[in-house]
């Protein structure tokens, strides 16, 4: 199951938060997510456990949790939806464009 975590302290190590979970059982994989080009945590990451039990026993136990004076989120991730093509619709403005029947001798 992955597992979402959110309101992370921005000094938290994925080696910790994979202790965390590792109470419960086994850990197959922890991700905090960081900004791309400051390398800082977004307080914000996924670990994923293969059992579902202990998944859901984690997500039960830790789920208000306090670590390091911040109320952790934990709970099951959702799927991330499929982006399609280009969602903004419509065509490009070009108000304020010369028309080819304007005159300059008003």
């Amino acid at each position: 199951m992955n597992i979402f975590c959110g309101s992370l302290p921005f000094r938290l190590q994925e080696s910790e938060l994979k202790e965390f979970f590792e109470e419960y059982g086994e850990v197959s994989a922890v991700r905090i997510i960081t900004d791309k080009f400051s390398g800082r945590s977004k307080g914000f990451g996924f670990v994923e456990m293969p059992d579902d039990e202990q998944a859901r026993k984690a997500i039960e136990e830790l789920d208000g949790a306090e670590v390091d004076g911040r109320t952790i989120v934990v709970n099951q991730a959702e799927e991330r939806k499929e982006r399609g093509g280009n969602q903004r619709g419509g065509g490009f403005n070009r108000g304020g464009g010369r028309g080819s029947d304007r005159r300059s001798d008003y």
